[in-house]
């Protein structure tokens, strides 16, 4: 491994796609386009991250090379065997390039907004959809990502009606658009006094943020409705019309949010939900142009998921869509989704590279 090479990361290709993008950044008319300069420093600071990361990694195998040569030819051991000791490690980093490789799409880096709503089946689902807001919370904490809830709306009995988060941190949305589709859940239902089994399903919809894209969406076209939030009620119940409603008319997109006490925070959150929904909708639009595949909306119920965790009558977690499953289905509704989430992404890539 020569500190030139880079394979399958074309490091001297990024290494050259810096150097121009920061010699057009030392330019001074570079900030006469503001948006445009922060999207370019956005792409200076990844390819920098990218060739620190591949550069520190190269020289620690050369290091570690010449040590192990050294330690052969006078047969230490000692330091060969600490030598061999290092070599898992180095291997982990490599995963992590391969992995971050790719995370490459056009929206990859940018943060995500995540939405999960209850399919049909009232407190069930409902519950479910409240078991899959603290799988992602607690693996969001796990992958070190800023979390901002936009809206949650509690359920009368138990889970929630719904809840839309914004996710910061590295590649988020690259992460994250693993998990959009249905979700199954099989189960003995704490519900049932008969103790049967029950199968729910819940959608998990995750877009990226794009307040940076240049985005026109004309006043004109958003019906705008303020009404009193939900909740449990109590001391801090919300007794103002402070949830806000926007509906987009022309494409029929509509978002709620109800998460503050401020009607503006609760209208700047619901255009931030409104700009990322509009914005998927354009590229799917799009993409149809293209005579690319469909993107068609799926229905939440039975044969449209793309995830199934059975609970009973044994424990298994399944991807319909890469074949990969754990019969640790506990540990995967606590958080450890990483496994899935590269599967899809090796899956996503295979799928690109033979096309």
């Amino acid at each position: 491994m020569s500190s030139n090479s880079g394979g399958i990361f074309d490091i001297p290709g990024k290494q050259e796609q810096l150097a121009i993008l920061e010699r057009n950044a030392s330019s001074p008319e570079f900030w006469n386009d503001a948006a445009k300069a922060q999207k370019v420093q956005r792409q200076i600071k990844e390819l920098q991250e990218w060739v620190e990361a591949w550069q520190s990694l190269d020289r620690e195998v050369q290091d570690l090379a010449s040590l192990a040569e050294l330690a052969a030819e006078e047969k230490d051991a000692e330091v060969l065997k600490d030598a061999e000791a290092s070599v898992p490690g180095l291997e982990k980093r490599l995963s992590e390039l391969e992995l971050r490789k790719m995370l490459g799409g056009e929206d990859d880096a940018r943060p995500a907004i995540i939405s999960i709503h209850p399919g049909a089946g009232g407190t069930e689902s409902q519950d479910w959809a409240r078991m899959l807001l603290r799988m992602y919370s607690n693996w969001f904490v796990k992958k070190g990502f800023k979390v901002d809830v936009l809206d949650e709306q509690p359920a009368e009995d138990a889970g929630i009606k719904g809840a839309t988060l914004e996710v910061t941190g590295d590649h988020a949305y690259g992460y994250l658009k693993s998990e959009n589709g249905v979700h199954r859940l099989v189960r003995i239902s704490p519900y049932d006094a008969n103790a049967r089994r029950h199968t729910s399903f819940a959608a998990v919809n995750v877009y990226p943020e794009v307040e940076d894209v240049e985005l026109e969406i004309n006043e004109a076209d958003i019906k705008v409705d303020t009404f009193r939030a939900g909740g449990a009620g109590g001391q801090h119940i919300n007794k103002t019309d402070s949830a806000v409603r926007m509906t987009h008319i022309p494409t029929g997109i509509v978002v709620a949010c109800q998460s503050e006490r401020s009607q503006h925070k609760n209208r700047a959150s619901a255009m931030k939900m409104l700009r990322a929904k509009v914005f998927q909708h354009i590229k799917d639009e799009e993409e149809k142009k293209r005579d690319a595949k469909k993107a068609s909306k799926l229905k939440i119920e039975w044969g449209s998921q793309i995830r199934s965790y059975v609970l009973q009558p044994y424990q298994l977690v399944k991807d319909v869509r890469t074949e990969h499953e754990t019969s640790d289905a506990q540990g995967v509704l606590d958080g450890d989704l990483d496994d899935f989430v590269t599967a899809y992404l090796l899956a996503l890539d295979a799928e690109r590279t033979a096309g």
